[in-house]
């Protein structure tokens, strides 16, 4: 066959392929649901003193390596999360720094690690299944072995949570997983294990928000026990004098929802937490996706542009033989 031959075959077998194909509307999906035993996260920011015995506690339960950031290099002292490090605190500071948990001419803490979305970007972009969100817990964990390395979780992440050990021989992404191999043990999340005010605490994400209920119906000034560790746990509940809330409660809505949950006395995007749409990005890209190709819109697009080539390139073929032969 040759090369004028081969175009008009192309031509008709792609003009065939779109007139016979069926596009079917795809369905728009909305965003996942939260699981009825969801585990994860409450950080109260107004109780957090900054001490990063959870920073400390992470590191060790998870056998992650120490982190410089001064010349002397004497203790562990991260900046940020990142391929040795999976929570961190930080802090916000403002003018004369004159209250705790004010903005202005005051200070707070903040608390960053994975946020275990309802809706993850991350699992929806990963294409080998190493990015999971467990049915029953909710947690969204990371399997190594099956990770190719691609990074597409670090780039669809809103949080900027999965991080890629760069200088690692045998490099792979490193992100909280709410130590479940600490599970089996009896034992929960090493931060809310040793946070000394409670302002980490783990539990069911239903009864994490029925204390964020509590804590927001009191009067600031006023004294109240608040719980530490694990909430149905054994009591280490202790007084302390409630904090003014802003009125938002970050990840209740977020993208979807988050299974870490967040209360502050400063507002969240001051901590550095960026302000995100209620409709996950998950349910965005992948809609788009089935549209795209569960309709054949995208192949039927790339064949289309390819039949234009082709008769285009069979016409002036047809044109330089006429002048040949006139």
């Amino acid at each position: 066959m040759d090369r004028r031959k081969f175009f008009k075959a192309a031509a008709a077998g792609g003009a065939a392929l779109a007139t016979g194909a069926t596009c079917s509307p795809a369905q728009a999906r909305g965003n996942k649901t939260l699981p009825p035993d969801a585990v994860g996260l409450l950080f109260d920011s107004t109780l957090c003193v900054g001490c990063k015995a959870c920073v400390a506690a992470c590191k060790q339960a998870n056998d992650m390596p120490m982190e410089f950031s001064t010349e002397d290099q004497l203790w562990d002292t991260p900046l940020d999360i990142s391929g040795k490090t999976l929570n961190v605190i930080k802090v916000y500071k403002n003018g004369k720094l004159e209250a705790k948990d004010r903005e202005v001419d005051g200070w707070a803490f903040s608390k960053k690690s994975c946020l275990h979305c309802v809706d993850p970007s991350c699992v929806s972009a990963c294409p080998v299944k190493a990015m999971k969100k467990d049915e029953k817990t909710g947690v969204v964990s990371y399997d190594k072995n099956a990770c190719i390395g691609c990074r597409y979780c670090v780039a669809a992440c809103p949080f900027g949570v999965p991080r890629f050990t760069y200088d690692s021989p045998t490099p792979q992404i490193s992100k909280c997983q709410l130590c479940q191999h600490r599970w089996p043990e009896g034992k929960y999340a090493a931060c809310a294990e040793v946070c000394p005010t409670g302002a980490t605490l783990f539990g069911k994400v239903a009864d994490l928000k029925q204390e964020i209920t509590r804590r927001k119906s009191l009067k600031p000034g006023t004294q109240t026990l608040y719980p530490r560790g694990k909430l149905g746990g054994p009591d280490q509940s202790y007084p302390g004098v409630v904090a003014k809330y802003i009125d938002h409660v970050y990840g209740e809505k977020e993208i979807g929802g988050t299974q870490m949950l967040m209360l502050s006395g400063v507002s969240f995007e001051k901590l550095g937490y960026p302000k995100l749409p209620e409709v996950s990005y998950a349910s965005q890209s992948e809609t788009l996706q089935h549209t795209l190709y569960g309709g054949l819109i995208l192949p039927l697009v790339f064949l289309g542009g390819l039949t234009w080539v082709a008769k285009r390139n069979v016409k002036d073929d047809e044109h330089k033989e006429e002048g040949k032969n006139g």
